[in-house]
C-alpha cells in the first residue's frame, strides 16, 4: 500500500505500521521558579511490537519476576534460598532435644563455631 498523502488509512493500518517500524517519543519537562529548577522529568518512550523490540535487543519484561511466569529468580536468589534451608536444617539437627543455643540476637540458636570451639548456652 503506498503511503502517499492521498491515501486514506484506518487506525488499525496506522497502528500496524507504528508497531512494525517502532516509534520513539522523547521530551523533557522542567519546572522552574524564579530561575531555580525545581523539577526535571525526562521522558523517553518507545512504542513497538514485541518482535521489533526483541530485534532491537530489548527484552527486560522476560526477566522481571512480576511480568513473567517463566522467571524463577536469579541464580543468586536461588542459592540464597537453598543455603537458608540448609542452615535451618542444621540448626534443627543441632538443637535435637537440647536447650537452644544463644545466637547473640536473642532469637535462639547461634550458627556452629567454625573454629570447632564450644558453644555458649543461654543464661537461665
Amino acid at each position: 500500500m503506498p503511503y502517499g498523502s492521498g491515501s486514506t488509512s484506518s487506525l488499525a493500518d496506522i497502528l500496524e505500521r507504528v508497531l512494525d517500524k517502532g516509534i520513539v517519543i522523547a521530551g523533557d519537562i522542567r519546572i522552574n521558579l524564579l530561575d531555580i529548577e525545581l523539577l526535571t522529568i525526562k521522558l523517553r518512550i518507545l512504542i513497538a511490537s514485541v518482535d521489533k523490540a526483541k530485534e532491537m535487543g530489548i527484552d527486560w519484561w522476560e526477566h522481571d519476576p512480576s511480568l513473567s511466569s517463566r522467571h524463577t529468580g536469579s541464580p543468586l536468589e536461588q542459592e540464597n534460598r537453598r543455603l537458608r534451608a540448609e542452615l535451618e536444617a542444621l540448626r534443627r539437627d543441632q538443637a535435637g532435644g537440647r536447650e537452644p543455643i544463644e545466637r547473640g540476637d536473642g532469637r535462639g540458636e547461634e550458627p556452629p563455631d567454625p573454629g570447632g570451639g564450644t558453644t555458649r548456652r543461654r543464661p537461665r
